[in-house]
């Protein structure tokens, strides 16, 4: 456990207390909510970004070939095509078969 101590002036702190939002299940809550209030707001910039980038959407059968190299790639075994390129330097046709 942390311990924090803070400053606010009397009148807010007197109203906390008596609303028991300087308890500490109170506050872990407020901080909480505050925390999750912040990564949707990231989350949505970040939505927001890729809603920009012009780029033709991928096929079914190339989604499931970037989930194929990805865990193929994390499960240490040969992986070919784009995510050799990526994960092993520029190489093409059967040369592009690395092991990571």
């Amino acid at each position: 456990m942390t311990t924090i101590q803070i400053t606010l002036p009397d009148q807010l702190a007197q109203e906390a207390q008596r609303a028991g939002l300087l308890s500490q299940a109170a506050i872990e809550k407020l901080l909480r909510a505050q925390l999750q209030a912040q990564r949707m707001d990231e989350f949505f910039v970040v939505m927001d970004r890729m809603a920009q980038v012009e780029s033709p959407a991928m096929s079914p059968e190339e989604v499931a070939e970037e989930i194929r190299a990805m865990r193929a790639a994390k499960a240490g075994l040969l992986v070919t095509g784009d995510w050799a390129t990526a994960l092993g330097g520029r190489v093409s046709g059967r040369q592009d078969r690395r092991r990571f």
